[in-house]
């Protein structure tokens, strides 16, 4: 028996070449899943430690495996994730990624990635988002992700179908990158002056502003809605919020965020989500647990007006 047969050093060398050759694709799988860059770091560590573990010589395609065992793993890992949700301390906001060097985060297409579609899929099954996940942001066979996720082909295909009519259906068509990037520009320039009118008028009728601080800092634990609300809302703090602020700009989840900076240190990620009828939602992701995925220097140049 050689070497790379018998689990020694040189079998141990090239299971961590094939492992590292997918793991953007296990990440992207797992963070799409669960929405938390932090619980998908360690659902892909447990798969290493699996695939370690494991019998490679019985596995004819390690790539198919490993997103198997990832998968499946994300599915009874996103049961128990609604569980805690459910007792979550205000509104409950993916936590940010930076996606500047790898837009798609690991998969073929940047979709069940933007903010917007990350709520939405809040709201499927465990099994629904997987299938979706897999084959809208993946682009798997459906006859391969009705073997991960243990259907029938047929029944993987109406789950993708109703996620996708749920998706469409919930979800107004959004503007492009240039345009979003424009308005959370003037949405921070509105917001830092507590320009009433100008936040007014960026505003679709029915926005609604989420804050996610988990309990730990301060933050508004139930959205608010409404242009006008809104609008008071955040002027009504203008004032305190962001004296001393820096802002610094980055690519999170596919969409351009703002990145809140006071004495050097990031308090909060702040985006916008749009469609033609002007700003849907605002999002000011403040738990400190939830930034240590996104680093960008305060002082950063703000990204090109280009698409």
């Amino acid at each position: 028996m050689t070497d790379a047969e018998s689990g020694g050093p040189e079998d141990l060398e090239q299971a961590t070449a094939v492992f590292a050759g997918v793991r953007p694709r296990l990440f992207g799988i797992a963070y799409r899943m669960l929405g938390s860059a932090a619980e998908a770091e360690d659902l892909v560590q447990d798969v290493w430690l699996r695939w370690q573990a494991y019998d490679r010589a019985t596995v004819d395609s390690p790539a198919a495996f490993l997103a198997t065992t990832t998968t499946r793993l994300a599915i009874n890992a996103a049961q128990s994730a609604r569980v805690r949700r459910e007792t979550y301390l205000g509104p409950w906001l993916p936590e940010p990624v930076d996606t500047g060097a790898d837009p798609y985060l690991g998969a073929e297409r940047g979709e069940a990635l933007e903010f917007a579609v990350l709520l939405l899929l809040e709201r499927l099954s465990p099994t629904e988002r997987a299938a979706y996940v897999l084959r809208e942001a993946f682009d798997y066979p459906y006859r391969q992700i009705a073997d991960i996720v243990q259907l029938n082909e047929a029944a993987v295909r109406q789950l993708v179908s109703r996620a996708r009519k749920r998706v469409l259906v919930e979800r107004r068509t959004p503007v492009t990158g240039a345009e979003q990037r424009r308005l959370l520009t003037a949405f921070v320039t509105a917001a830092r002056s507590g320009d009433l009118t100008a936040l007014e008028e960026l505003f679709a009728a029915d926005v609604t502003s989420y804050s996610d601080g988990g309990g730990a800092v301060r933050a508004s634990r139930f959205p608010v809605a409404g242009a006008s609300r809104v609008a008071k809302y955040v002027k009504a703090f203008a004032g305190h919020f962001w004296a001393g602020v820096d802002v610094g700009w980055a690519s999170t989840n596919g969409q351009t965020s703002a990145l809140l900076s006071r004495d050097g240190q990031a308090f909060a990620v702040l985006t916008v989500n749009a469609s033609e009828q002007g700003i849907d939602q605002v999002l000011w992701m403040m738990n400190p647990a939830k930034l240590t995925a996104v680093s960008i220097k305060p002082d950063a140049p703000r990204p090109a007006q280009g698409s």
